[in-house]
């Protein structure tokens, strides 16, 4: 009887917190993650980006279309359609040892970035794990005349560490543009 009453109040007050936006410190925190993983994908250090996901990391980007008020439902791809992402931390340690052969020849001279993150948003979705959105606007130059610029929204699950380190477990991107300009997608986001 004891262990049910406990289990009961662990799942009440799991229930209290999650949707429940952070406290200030904590969104600060996640703030300084985004601000500290633009600097590393700017900076080029992509190895280094790579150790702030999980190891089940899903990274995912999906298609979306055009559609009018009455099928907006219908306007973002579903998992398992077409995407313009759809990775694992596997599958990016293998684009970034690519890229840094040399033989990634869409970035070779290497693109310049700028990552802005804004409108973040911290909440609660479990013990240890946060649910935050952002916005981001990702500019990118290369070569004289190449300049693309993506904006967009992200939606991360983010767990605290035992040691309070903070890892990415699920990233969602969701490009504004249904159509992107780039002659090739090789930008990190």
């Amino acid at each position: 009887m004891t262990e049910h009453v406990v289990a009961a109040a662990a799942a009440t007050a799991v229930d209290e917190i999650q949707g429940r936006l952070a406290d200030a410190e904590i969104a600060y925190r996640v703030q300084q993650f985004y601000f500290y993983e633009a600097e590393l994908l700017d900076d080029g250090r992509f190895a280094d980006w790579l150790e702030i996901f999980d190891e089940d990391l899903t990274y995912w980007a999906p298609l979306r279309t055009n559609r009018l008020r009455r099928q907006a439902a219908l306007s973002i791809g579903a998992r398992g359609e077409a995407a313009y992402f759809d990775e694992t931390k596997d599958s990016l340690a293998w684009r970034i040892r690519r890229y840094d052969s040399g033989m990634a020849w869409a970035e070779d001279p290497p693109s310049r970035t700028r990552h802005l993150v804004s409108n973040v948003t911290v909440r609660h979705s479990g013990p240890d794990q946060l649910t935050v959105r952002s916005a981001f606007l990702v500019y990118r130059n290369r070569l004289q005349t190449e300049t693309d610029i993506y904006a967009g929204g992200r939606t991360d699950v983010i767990r605290v560490k035992a040691d309070g380190s903070l890892r990415v477990a699920q990233r969602e991107l969701l490009f504004d543009a249904n159509v992107l300009q780039a002659k090739n997608l090789t930008t990190f986001f």
